[in-house]
């Protein structure tokens, strides 16, 4: 299997290699280069060309060198595009085949002894065993970055992890620039950060000192700093988000002892500390900005409302470089440019001139890549927003503006843009926001409790113990794409496509039916996307064809823009739902998507604060689930999947999301019955932390991920936290193609038995089966339910 993550070997190019660079060479780039950087960039290409490439792969349809050219070629794009726009600090090493956590972690050789790795380079076959499992080993867990809709893999580390240098792809990858002429900036995840969000090997205490590694990793550190230098870097950058936590005095401590020990490596190189995604509280600022060997320091000026006031109140180290991060890495609208240029010049005056350096506010990863392959968006739309490409210009034309070499007519769009935004009278609607207000007195309960309503609800549903149900979503075939496609495109007609999307229902309830599943889902074949499906049909939203942005590995979304006030004209869903009732006797599940994942998972306008958007979706929502009780849907289901990611990072300042987003999940159903029973469904985060929240959320039963953090959620009721309601931990993984044993099954649940009563807990997966293939899913469920049934024959002799 060749190497993973060296594109190239280490002294050499391959021939392969050569044969790009002449292919992508960067013909004239200018030679005029202001103080502009960009944190880091997407990396699956314009139109997802590293999903189809890795997929093609996954499937054996092409090889690991097809996949590799694949990637070089949008490496090379990358860093041409920077380049050309006039980019100086452009980075390098934040291309990966899945997951720059991962990356690390094949840098440092720290694989989990179950994958068997023999030790020398990372190849593709453990690098991809990690996140998707084998035959015989469970993947990684996976969760999500901060606050972010992108899932990393969790780092798996103990005193017996064997670290060696093992992926040599931060050299290899800054070699393959500058032979097409780049200078880049290699970018890593700091030592700290890294070791944070790590979690203990499974048989490692759960208390284990994870920075207790930092002496076994940062070795490793120093190998790479000393070959990027050797091969002519003259920058490096450390990501160090953990920062913008609320760390205490050991692990700011561990930020002095790293950067004492690698100092001596920076010798002759400049040092670049990265923050983002909030502000760096004082004494974490205090501490960064007094260690020697650091010559910078990149904050988020746009989601760190704060950082300007730290910068002038603590004052700045004489000497160092500021990287200000002014240019929204998270968000699609264009950058006020105005507005911008006064933070700059604010900064100026404490830093001086030639130590200011315009940035992003984080990698520009997290929005969409080019505003240029979106040809069907609508133009007065289209000139309010900035993707990745465009927000690389911004970068450059502000550090140009800053140098006294303003572009005017670029500035002058950029200010007609942001004032047809503000006057358009699309964007108010004084109905709406006169409903929302009007929420806000009210905590919007259901009147009786959730004892009582289950209790009601086992009467009508007339469940066995140990209920089995999906999570919504069944496999999406290219049949089954080809035709949403081709009606969308009108090469069919509505009676064609409703058809065709009826007998996919049909097939998918005779499917459960025949499995014995008791509490059924229609398989959703008529939906793209859980949020863009909903958004479509309400007011407020604008979506892209090619405004795609990674979530993990292969799997793309693609955010609606939430661009003014939402209501819903008429019914979403109850036509398909209705349906899919009739065909059969047993419970048949409505699915919606709650107003806080609408919210989290859409490019979100910035001119409102986001608890009046989201109580806004909250009674577009109720809406449609009152009339889904009223033809006769007896259980719905919720999913407020992004409920966690949304949490602010710094604990001051969570209550006040939780209120409203709590508050805005039981506006959706709090006029329903009692006998109509609501379920919500939360994915891949930590949510010990917050279980008092969901608890308060009062849905009648909640499903959640737990198998693939090895049950972590159930350590909260092993603790002591008493939940009345109906809760399906999930059983297996779906995100992985392992299909689960019924005995590995059946030892997940009796663990669950352990810390729950068994009349409430549910049996399900730990998200919808969209993205899985119905070889996999078929004797998956098959599994599930055999569990099920084996442990209620156990439960019933036992009494």
């Amino acid at each position: 299997m060749p190497l993973l993550l060296s594109f190239a070997p280490r002294s050499t190019l391959s021939s392969s290699s050569l044969s790009l660079l002449l292919r992508c060479s960067c013909a004239h780039l200018p030679q005029r280069k202001m103080a502009s950087h960009i944190v880091g960039y997407p990396r699956i290409g314009p139109k997802r060309e590293l999903k189809f490439a890795l997929e093609s792969f996954w499937d054996g349809k092409s090889s690991a060198e097809d996949l590799q050219h694949v990637a070089a070629d949008l490496r090379c794009s990358i860093w041409k595009q920077m380049a050309s726009a006039g980019i100086k600090y452009i980075p390098s090493n934040t291309f990966s085949y899945y997951d720059q956590v991962l990356d690390t972690t094949a840098m440092l050789g720290a694989v989990p002894e179950r994958y068997l790795f023999p030790g020398g380079e990372i190849e593709f076959d453990t690098y991809f065993s990690m996140v998707r499992g084998n035959a015989s080993v469970p993947a990684m867990e996976m969760t999500k970055w901060f606050d972010t809709n992108y899932h990393f893999i969790v780092p798996e580390l103990g005193p017996n992890t064997k670290f060696s240098y093992s992926s040599h792809k931060a050299v290899s990858e800054y070699k393959e620039a500058k032979a097409l002429g780049i200078d880049t900036v290699p970018v890593f995840i700091g030592p700290v950060t890294y070791l944070l969000l790590s979690k203990p090997a499974k048989g490692v205490e759960k208390s284990f000192p994870l920075l207790s590694l930092l002496g076994n990793i940062l070795p490793i550190y120093k190998e790479v700093i000393a070959e990027l230098k050797a091969a002519g870097a003259s920058w490096i950058q450390f990501d160090e988000p953990i920062l913008v936590l609320d760390l205490d005095s050991h692990q700011l401590a561990a930020f002095s002892k790293s950067y004492s020990e690698l100092k001596s490596s920076f010798s002759g190189l400049n040092v670049l500390m990265e923050t983002y995604f909030a502000d760096v509280p004082a004494e974490a600022y205090k501490t960064i900005t007094s260690l020697n060997g650091i010559s910078g320091y990149g904050f988020d000026l746009v989601r760190g409302t704060n950082t300007l006031d730290v910068i002038k109140s603590m004052g700045f180290p004489s000497g160092k470089y500021l990287f200000a991060g002014v240019v929204d890495g998270r968000n699609i609208w264009a950058n006020d440019l105005a507005a911008s240029i006064n933070t700059l010049q604010a900064l100026e005056a404490v830093v001086g001139k030639d130590k200011l350096v315009v940035s992003t506010s984080c990698s520009l990863m997290h929005t969409a890549v080019d505003l240029v392959n979106e040809t069907k968006l609508d133009s007065e739309i289209k000139s309010w927003l900035a993707f990745a490409a465009q927000k690389v210009v911004e970068v450059n034309e502000l550090a140009k503006a800053l140098a006294g070499d303003k572009d005017e007519a670029f500035f002058s769009a950029n200010a007609a843009a942001h004032a047809s935004r503000k006057s358009s009278p699309r964007v108010t609607n004084d109905e709406v926001q006169k409903a929302a207000s009007a929420l806000k007195d009210s905590n919007h309960s259901r009147a009786t409790n959730v004892s009582a309503r289950l209790d009601a609800q086992q009467k009508k549903l007339k469940l066995p113990i140990l209920p089995t149900t999906t999570l919504g979503s069944f496999p999406q075939t290219m049949e089954l794409r080809r035709v949403r496609r081709e009606y969308k495109a009108n090469k069919i007609t509505e009676e064609e496509y409703v058809k065709a999307i009826k007998e996919e229902i049909n097939e998918v309830v005779k499917l459960q039916e025949e499995l014995d599943i008791d509490v059924l889902v229609h398989g959703e074949p008529e939906r793209n996307d859980m949020v863009e499906y909903f958004g479509e049909q309400l007011s407020g939203f604008a979506f892209t064809v090619n405004g795609w942005v990674q979530s993990y590995g292969s799997r793309c979304v693609k955010p609606p823009i939430i661009y003014g006030d939402v209501s819903r004209p008429k019914a979403m869903t109850v036509f398909w739902s209705s349906m899919a009732q009739n065909m059969t006797s047993r419970p048949m599940k409505g699915m919606l998507t709650g107003p806080v994942t609408i919210l989290n998972w859409s490019f979100v306008r910035n001119d409102q604060p986001r608890s009046e958007t989201c109580y806004q979706i909250a009674l577009a929502i109720k809406k449609e689930v009152e009339d889904l009780e009223a033809a006769g849907v007896q259980v719905i289901q919720i999913d407020e999947a992004a409920l966690r990611e949304g949490l602010p990072l710094r604990k001051s300042e969570q209550s006040v999301y939780l209120d409203w987003a709590v508050h805005s999940f039981r506006i959706t159903n709090c006029s329903v019955k009692d006998t109509t029973q609501i379920h919500t469904h939360m994915c891949y985060s930590n949510f010990n932390d917050i279980i008092h929240s969901i608890i308060d959320m009062d849905a009648d039963v909640i499903s959640i991920e737990n198998s693939r953090s090895n049950e972590k959620l159930l350590t909260v009721f092993r603790e002591g936290v008493k939940y009345g309601a109906g809760i399906g931990p999930g059983v297996y993984d779906i995100h992985s193609p392992r299909i689960p044993s019924t005995e590995e099954i059946t030892d997940r649940i009796n663990k669950m038995l352990a810390v729950l009563e068994a009349k409430i807990l549910w049996v399900n997966p730990d998200c919808g089966l969209k993205t899985r293939k119905y070889a996999e899913v078929k004797p998956a469920l098959t599994n599930m339910v055999a569990a099920a049934k084996l442990l209620r024959t156990q439960l019933a002799s036992a009494e």
